[in-house]
């Protein structure tokens, strides 16, 4: 797991870089053309409230911490999550909500990006910029790589320079993690809260299974 350290504000650098080739598009695995939809960017407050997935009627809610750039939180999100959504969110026993924990600036500019795609475009960035975590990462150019992942869900580059900009957005960010902190005493990624207990790193299925199943048990939902 890594060590949180967190800076200030996000990548501003990142506004200045190259724009982006469409043919880098073509090396990210599992994505499609984007569509010449544009969807309006989200506004400050809609992009600093709840982003979760699952009804809010579930018995048992799921609370993860994660970095975009954690390799770890990456493996949580393409090997082990696909399993609890169906198992467990789609069935209506839990929900998840994600917190913003960066563990360094181009996550906490990858953060800001997902956030400002909005709610319901919120969970469909984060999961397909894990999943393209490798491409945008360790690219030499990560603005570049960031706008072509953000375009699939309709934002433009201009819409990325004025998230990246937004000092309330990366405030309010800032403001998450260090909560986070206070409250949980978080310093890795990923990390869960469930039922108020703490669980540190990308745990294989089967052990969420058993945490899972215990809490319902509690609450009586099994």
């Amino acid at each position: 797991m890594s060590t949180y350290t967190f800076k200030a504000k996000a990548l501003k650098i990142l506004t200045h870089a190259a724009p982006f080739a469409l043919a880098a598009l073509l090396v990210m695995p599992g994505l499609v053309a984007p569509t010449s939809a544009r969807a309006a960017m989200a506004s400050v407050q809609d992009a600093l409230s709840e982003m979760s997935i699952g009804s809010p009627d579930a018995p048992v809610t799921l609370h993860e911490y994660s970095s975009l750039t954690c390799g770890h939180c990456a493996n949580f999100h393409t090997k082990t999550l696909p399993d609890i959504k169906k198992n467990y969110v789609d069935t209506g026993k839990v929900r998840i909500v994600f917190h913003d924990f960066p563990l360094d600036n181009l996550a906490f500019a990858a953060a800001m990006i997902a956030r400002c795609a909005g709610p319901k475009r919120h969970f469909e960035l984060f999961d397909r910029l894990y999943h393209a975590q490798d491409n945008w990462a360790r690219s030499e150019k990560p603005r570049a790589a960031l706008v072509a992942i953000a375009r699939f869900s309709g934002l433009s580059v201009e819409d990325v320079d004025q998230c990246l900009n937004s000092d309330e957005l990366a405030k309010g960010i800032q403001s998450t993690s260090q909560n986070a902190q206070d409250l949980y005493s978080i310093s890795s990624t990923p990390t869960f809260i469930l039922n108020g207990k703490k669980i540190q790193g990308a745990l294989t299925y089967d052990d969420f299974k058993d945490e899972l199943d215990k809490a319902l048990s509690a609450k009586g939902a099994n």
